[in-house]
């Protein structure tokens, strides 16, 4: 009895507060866990994306955002639709287009008139020997923790966007509590390296693994776990999913997340509430803790019961009676996991 009772008491609590434990041994192990490793998109931020910033360099304002409009409004990239409804808000049309088409891993292009009009990352330009002029802005704004699209026709660029995921207004507190209870937090991110450095300074996160593909993430999670220890991995996308499937703990955005992710995972947080990390892990601790307490307190008993039933220092009926007295008591103990 020293075992189960808590162990079911921390997995109804945990479910109550919006946290589903997918059985006994994964609350157990979050009680061992030494290090936190997130995602960032969608995870430490809220998958929103927004534009902050437009630069123009050849024109104005207006001009840039219409262009970057004129282009995206037929992509489905979460980047794209955030300058698509900018651009909406500020009443842009659009010009008519033709040929649109995605340049996988660059960005995007479509021809306006006679001429192609190219929105993406900078490596789509320096692809096309364009982009010196621009490169003081693009640091200036990855240094904020941007993401930056350029804008330009073949010959020339016209502008910059800078497009920022908000960070999850809990996300510096749940860190914060982590490394009060000693557990590290590693970010991992597909993004680069300058934009999740700003981000993770900005949250004191311990160290960042930036630029790297959903098996550079299980890599990281296998080196972190030889390094650590036991290691819990917090995501919500389909490319998080491998990761999540070889941390000791898979915790996965639960309304946000993919199927595929929660699928992963061991952990599923309802209510995308970044704060639950911190309390599965704390829960986890405490059932191990009262755990823990319950077999040294069933251990002395049948030292001392064994013993004196033995030697007849009591009776066997006395013994059974107090042994039994006993697990209420454990079972008492145990379901102190589930106050808060």
């Amino acid at each position: 009895m020293s075992t189960p009772v808590a162990i079911a008491a921390g997995i109804g609590r945990a479910g109550r507060n919006g946290v589903l434990i997918k059985g006994g041994v994964h609350l157990e192990n979050l009680g061992k866990i030494k290090v936190v490793a997130v995602d960032k998109t969608g995870t430490l931020t809220k998958g929103e994306p927004v534009v902050t910033d437009i630069i123009p360099l050849n024109g104005d304002e207006s001009v840039v955002l219409n262009l970057a409009y004129s282009v995206e409004r037929y992509s489905e990239h979460p980047l794209a639709r955030a300058i698509v409804r900018k651009a909406e808000e500020a009443g842009a049309r659009g010009a008519a287009t033709a040929d649109f088409s995605a340049i996988a891993g660059y960005g995007a292009k479509a021809r306006i008139g006679d001429r192609t009009v190219y929105v993406g990352k900078e490596r789509l330009f320096r692809k096309l020997e364009q982009g010196s002029r621009s490169i003081a802005q693009i640091e200036a704004q990855r240094n904020q923790g941007k993401t930056v699209m350029l804008i330009g026709m073949e010959a020339s660029i016209d502008g910059i966007i800078a497009i920022r995921d908000e960070i999850r207004p809990q996300a510096e507190r749940v860190i914060n509590e982590l490394h009060r209870m000693g557990v590290k937090v590693i970010m991992l991110t597909g993004d680069n390296e300058v934009t999740a450095r700003a981000i993770a300074e900005e949250l004191g996160i311990d160290d960042v693994r930036a630029d790297i593909k959903p098996e550079g993430k299980v890599a990281a999670v296998r080196e972190l776990e030889q390094k650590y220890g036991a290691v819990a991995m917090v995501g919500d996308g389909i490319n998080d999913a491998p990761a999540l499937a070889q941390a000791t703990v898979g915790i996965a955005m639960g309304t946000a997340g993919t199927d595929a992710a929660i699928e992963a995972a061991d952990v599923a947080l309802v209510a995308d509430d970044l704060a639950k990390v911190s309390f599965a892990v704390n829960l986890g601790r405490r059932a191990r803790r009262i755990s823990l307490q319950n077999i040294v307190f069933s251990l002395l008993i049948l030292a001392v019961l064994i013993p004196a039933a033995l030697i007849g220092i009591m009776s066997v009926a006395f013994a059974v009676f107090f042994h039994e007295a006993s697990e209420l008591l454990a079972v008492a103990n145990g379901l102190r996991v589930a106050r808060p």
